[in-house]
């Protein structure tokens, strides 16, 4: 029977020598079927929608983020100390997006680079631990090989072009190079955190979401955005004490979606703009004289003025706007970031678009772009690769926009769980001469964020300078084993999911102040990151507003 099943799994080799196809599913027999929505998407059966937002009139603005509607005073100061009616305004935090890569993506490695406490260069993984990681040990960081082609600037197959070592060779880093432009990336810089979680589970808490959006992060339409219909907007979880009902993520998976949210109905094809605001203002005059006579709770009476005042603060801001992000010439174009073929051909690009769009531009305050299909260990290499350069031309292209609009972004990248490999060599183009993934493993697993900040607010963000500790234990918070396995005891986020999202959420707010602490303290009191030293400890960056 062994026997038999070997030879099954040569001749489907044989037959699939060539690779799946970029949305191809990906099956396992040493996994069961997949029977959840979470399963489907790890798997590549369906992918991550995404949200889709535009909004053509705030390009006119120098900041889109500071941006608001301009109502009548009468109904502007009829909510003037009503928190509950925020409109038209933004948070003023910088933008966050994160990456929810479902199925177990190889992030360190083969992608970012890490090391012992001394970090990857001072005390490096050994041959045996990256071959682990999918790195065989004629492309091992810091060996020099001056032949090789996709051994990086010093030939050593390491690349710091983006302040955070990548492999040089890595899926993610090729991606990314090729749709930021060359002033782009001297203004990034990024950090990583070994941190093992569960392999192909939703399970996970690891969406940093409601954390982000406590820290005052909003947009002037929605505070948070999520490309699946989830309590976190994406594939894992919430941490469940971080939950906020009241500001779960919009999900929309279709531009006529996001229409609807600055929807103002058939007014427009009969009024100018002027008068459809008009005609919303005076609905909202008439409710609150309306509601103020009917027996209903403060709460009742909040949401139903608030909803009407919100329609016309919409119709202010965006009546007779084209809002779709497919015409915004930064994005699409002979001069934008995806090509129109691309941008057309290519779901992940849309999605990723509309996203990018909505929180850069101010729209939202953070959101979340789901990308399913990474559960990639299919005895091959090619798959994982081209879903990893996909994956990255995603990511360069979020940074790229923000450098377009002149705005700093954390972009921070997780999966759920990680891949090893046996050491086995895919020879292929696409395989690139590296270990072909051959099973799920926790122990490889980490997260990364990057922060782009723009030459008029300081540049390159500057690796923590608070302590003692050397660089290399802030661009790496955290540490592996010379075997390739996290060292559990290195953080408190190398073994807890929790407070590795706990951890992102004290570098978010670290960009934004030096009490940065005492914020966090205050923002979250039950927290166990511990004492000042420790926090420091946990920080990547010095502040960069």
């Amino acid at each position: 029977m062994a026997k038999r099943t070997v030879n099954r799994t040569a001749r489907r080799m044989k037959k699939n020598r060539h690779g799946l196809s970029l949305d191809a599913p990906l099956l396992h027999q040493d996994h069961s079927r997949p029977v959840t929505r979470r399963d489907f998407l790890r798997q590549g059966f369906i992918t991550g929608t995404g949200v889709t937002l535009g909004g053509s009139l705030f390009s006119l603005f120098a900041n889109p983020r500071a941006a608001h509607a301009a109502l009548a005073d009468d109904l502007q100061a009829m909510f003037a100390n009503n928190d509950s009616c925020a409109l038209g305004t933004a948070g003023g935090n910088i933008p966050f997006i994160c990456f929810d890569l479902a199925g177990g993506a190889s992030m360190v490695g083969s992608n970012v680079l890490a090391g012992g406490q001394g970090g990857y260069l001072n005390d490096p993984i050994s041959a045996a631990g990256y071959s682990k990681m999918g790195i065989p040990g004629d492309m091992v960081p810091g060996i020099v090989d001056a032949a090789s082609t996709m051994s990086g600037p010093n030939n050593d197959f390491i690349d710091t072009r983006l302040g955070l070592p990548f492999h040089s060779d890595s899926g993610f880093l090729r991606g990314i190079m090729e749709k930021i432009s060359v002033g782009t990336a001297p203004l990034i810089n990024g950090a990583v955190i070994p941190a093992r979680s569960d392999n192909d589970t939703g399970n996970n808490p690891h969406n940093p979401m409601y954390g982000i959006a406590r820290t005052g992060s909003n947009g002037s339409v929605v505070t948070l955005i999520g490309s699946r219909n989830s309590e976190s907007g994406g594939n894992s979880m919430a941490p469940a004490m971080s939950i906020d009902p009241s500001v779960r993520p919009t999900k929309v998976d279709r531009p006529s979606d996001v229409t609807g949210m600055v929807e103002t109905g058939d007014l427009t094809a009969v009024l100018t703009e002027a008068d459809a605001k008009a005609v919303m203002e005076s609905i909202a005059r008439l409710s609150d004289k309306k509601v103020a006579n009917i027996n209903a709770s403060a709460v009742v009476k909040d949401l139903v003025n608030c909803g009407y005042l919100g329609a016309a603060d919409i119709a202010d801001r965006f009546v007779g706007v084209n809002i779709d992000p497919a015409t915004d010439t930064n994005i699409v174009g002979p001069s934008g970031i995806f090509n129109q073929t691309e941008f057309d051909g290519e779901g992940e690009f849309r999605k990723t678009a509309a996203v990018m769009k909505m929180v850069i531009d101010g729209y939202a305050g953070a959101g979340t772009i789901t990308m399913g299909g990474f559960d990639y260990h299919t005895g091959d290499r090619q798959a994982g690769e081209r879903r990893d350069l996909r994956a990255g031309r995603c990511m360069g292209a979020c940074l790229e926009y923000a450098a377009r609009r002149g705005q700093p972004l954390m972009l921070y990248v997780f999966s759920d769980g990680s891949v090893a490999s046996n050491g086995t060599i895919d020879g292929s183009q696409d395989g690139r001469g590296k270990g072909v993934w051959t099973g799920d493993n926790s122990s490889t697993a980490g997260s990364f964020f990057l922060v782009y900040n723009p030459t008029a607010t300081g540049g390159q963000a500057t690796l923590f300078s608070g302590d003692n500790l050397g660089a290399e234990r802030h661009q790496q918070i955290g540490w592996f084993r010379a075997d390739g396995s996290v060292e559990t005891s290195s953080s408190v986020a190398a073994n807890n999911v929790n407070l590795l999202v706990d951890t992102v959420v004290l570098n978010y707010l670290a960009l934004h102040g030096s009490d940065y602490r005492e914020v966090y303290r205050s923002l979250f009191p039950n927290n166990d990151l511990g004492t000042d030293a420790h926090m420091m400890s946990l920080t990547a960056f010095n502040p960069i507003r």
